[in-house]
């Protein structure tokens, strides 16, 4: 029988190698120390994120490791997919209520695959016994000056979205027990939880969409409590298409109308981009997210004032959802 884990047999074990992140020749010094030092470009701002996920209510009891270790990641990179920034580092703080192996070799391998993908390296972090939580910060850099950040739109910008919404809210109600209406929906059910369990950050599109948007956010807490943020920080009122939201053909497939344009504009966790980009501009950025394979989708625009309001196939809508909020 293996001798139960202590902190640093941990830490060593599962994270202090090149596997827990990528290599990087800015880092000087790493996981090991008190702190990390690093070499930031020159000519260049440092962009940081964190984020706490908590068991229970960002991810499901008993979920599998290697999708939260990716979702504890992805969510900071996300943040700084919004601000066109290039990701480079994280640390990470894990409190567990006990040293499993094979939950951290899932947890540590989910973390590794994704922070390969961007060239994040990890460089420190700390662990404690506690209720599972897992708390990342991602560090990054953008030219000084370039950042995109949620103010500075201006009246008559569109606002596009990247992806599909809606996918990870039915997929998180689905993972819940949410009832399947048809064998012919297993498949589509399956990519919706996968899209709940493992998000996409946008990465390589912020850092193109800078210079192009004039403001992004991440849509973590669903549309219609994000959008507000993006308009509020531009000082304009925003308008919305609701029948111009972009829905996946596996949503379609599981949902009636109603509850997918429900999950489209008030589910959390989709992780895609809200920008307000120049009307002249928009072919632009179109191409650039056809190269990657994405579809941008305008759904509505900005103008003076200081409201948001959305309309169905021309008429005034309200809708019935709202977005995500932990004290509320």
């Amino acid at each position: 029988m293996d001798k139960p884990l202590g902190e640093f047999d941990l830490i060593r074990r599962y994270f202090a190698h090149a596997g827990a992140g990528a290599a990087r020749a800015d880092v000087v010094l790493g996981v090991g120390d008190d702190a990390a030092l690093l070499k930031v470009p020159a000519n260049c701002e440092l962009v940081a994120a964190v984020d706490t996920v908590v068991a229970g209510r960002h991810f499901l009891h008993g979920c599998d490791a290697r999708s939260i270790g990716h979702r504890a990641l992805a969510v900071n990179l996300s943040d700084l997919a919004a601000m066109g920034a290039t990701p480079a580092w994280a640390t990470l703080a894990l409190t567990l209520p006990r040293a499993d192996r094979d939950w951290l070799a899932g947890f540590a391998a989910g973390f590794a695959d994704l922070a390969h993908t961007f060239g994040v390296a990890l460089v420190g972090g700390d662990t404690t016994a506690g209720p599972l939580t897992i708390s990342v910060q991602v560090l990054g850099y953008v030219a000084t000056g370039t950042a995109l950040r949620r103010g500075g739109a201006q009246a008559g910008d569109l606002l596009v979205v990247t992806g599909t919404l809606g996918d990870a809210g039915a997929g998180l109600a689905y993972a819940s027990g949410a009832r399947v209406g048809t064998p012919e929906s297993l498949e589509a059910v399956r990519q919706l939880v996968r899209r709940f369990e493992y998000p996409t950050p946008r990465v390589e599109f912020g850092m193109a969409a800078r210079g192009l948007a004039s403001a992004a956010l991440d849509l973590s807490d669903g549309l219609v409590g994000d959008l507000p943020k993006l308009a509020a920080a531009s000082g304009l009122a925003a308008q919305v298409e609701v029948e111009r939201l972009p829905l996946s053909s596996a949503l379609e497939a599981v949902a009636d109308p109603e509850q997918a344009r429900d999950w489209a504009l008030a589910a959390g966790d989709d992780y895609e981009l809200l920008l307000a980009v120049p009307p002249h501009r928009f072919a632009e950025l179109q191409a650039v997210a056809a190269r990657l394979n994405l579809t941008l989708s305008a759904i509505g625009h900005l103008s003076a004032g200081n409201t948001v309001s959305w309309t169905l196939h021309g008429k005034p809508f309200e809708p019935a959802v709202r977005g995500f909020d932990h004290f509320r």
